[in-house]
């Protein structure tokens, strides 16, 4: 099937959805509703896109046609021109829609929950965790993404030893699924008398958001305990808890193993938020290891292993004496490490993205 036949299909699918966004019936069961107003929304990028070249081939066809045939010297030197350029765009304009046609992750779309972990290292991993943390957040400001942070045990002497945080925003979880592995840092930590470089870790996990729709839960399995918030001190931390922890005994459908998930939640001063954020996390914690093998999958697929769910791979390198980042999945290698410290990571998200969409193309060869 040729891309324009597929365009065709797309078409037909794009004006079917939008019809049942307008029928009542459905208007009122509200989770299809929303689905199929972000398909309509992702359809309706891919048919502008389409419009445009298609619109480019019908251009292209007549200035050949004004370039053999006009008599007019000013003229056909104009459609020569247009020829060339157009000749030059359209590579460009299908390359595009190539990509909106590769089969899209239904997650891309979520809001994501994001644990970052202190590993190997000691102090100086907990530091390293503090920097990764506060790179993100600049990231989030550039993007205008919202975060909040659930849930942190700080370092002895800074930094974290862990720190759970929501974000919400656009196509976040697509962007960030990147960011799962294992971030390792080579640099003098500030404890070092003799200048010696030093090898610590850190690990990233990039957790889907689960609707409720998403997971089934017994809440009333839930052994829910309450305690007094740490932190910031005052007569709320001293009398109130308002802090939460949930146990859950949950069955691995891919294991068939029993396990149990403990989450604790201090985010905000008002108990039943904290329940309800710990209630989220539970479902997003379940979502994550149900889909496990589906991206299992994925990772014996690609070369690339770009987006897999392999939190124990090392994927990147911070390198502070020589100002270098390397992400080892690609093999990219940049020599501006203060400024990506400061949120400046779009570029190196864009290359891992390039590089899974070659991996995808070659898997549904469009």
């Amino acid at each position: 099937m040729n891309i324009i036949e597929q365009i065709e299909i797309l078409r037909q699918k794009y004006h079917e959805t939008a019809l049942m966004i307008t029928d009542p019936a459905i208007i009122q069961d509200q989770p299809r509703y929303v689905r199929l107003n972000r398909e309509y929304r992702d359809l309706e990028k891919v048919i502008n896109a389409a419009d445009k070249y298609q619109k480019a081939l019908s251009d292209l066809e007549e200035a050949k046609y004004i370039a053999f045939n006009e008599q007019d010297a000013e003229l056909k030197e104009f459609a020569k021109e247009e020829v060339e350029q157009l000749t030059a765009t359209l590579p460009q304009l299908e390359e595009e829609i190539r990509l909106m046609l590769l089969p899209q992750d239904p997650e891309d779309g979520k809001n994501v929950v994001m644990e970052i972990r202190a590993g190997t290292g000691g102090d100086e991993a907990a530091l390293f965790a503090g920097d990764l943390f506060r790179m993100y957040c600049k990231y989030f400001e550039i993007k205008g993404w919202h975060y909040s942070i659930s849930s942190y045990t700080e370092g002895a002497v800074g930094g974290y030893k862990e720190i759970i945080f929501n974000v919400t925003g656009e196509q976040v979880y697509g962007t960030l699924k990147y960011e799962s592995g294992v971030h390792r840092v080579q640099r003098v930590p500030e404890t070092e008398t003799q200048g010696r470089i030093h090898t610590s870790a850190a690990t990233v996990a990039v957790l889907p958001e689960a609707d409720p729709l998403d997971v089934q839960i017994n809440e009333g399995e839930i052994k829910w305990e309450t305690f007094r918030s740490g932190g910031a001190g005052g007569q709320n931390v001293n009398k109130v808890e308002s802090g939460v922890r949930l146990r859950y005994l949950w069955k691995n459908p891919n294991t068939g193993i029993t396990e149990e998930i403990l989450i604790e939640c201090t985010e905000t001063r008002d108990q039943p938020k904290n329940k309800e954020r710990a209630l989220s996390r539970l479902r997003t914690q379940i979502y994550d290891k149900e889909h496990q093998k589906y991206i299992d999958d994925i990772a014996r697929r690609r070369k690339t292993m770009v987006s897999t769910g392999d939190r124990s791979a090392k994927i990147r390198t911070y390198n502070y004496p020589q100002a270098r980042l390397t992400d080892h999945r690609i093999n990219y290698t940049m020599y501006n490490l203060p400024d990506l410290l400061n949120g400046n990571i779009q570029n190196l998200i864009d290359q891992l993205q390039i590089a899974e969409n070659t991996e995808r193309l070659k898997e549904v060869n469009i």
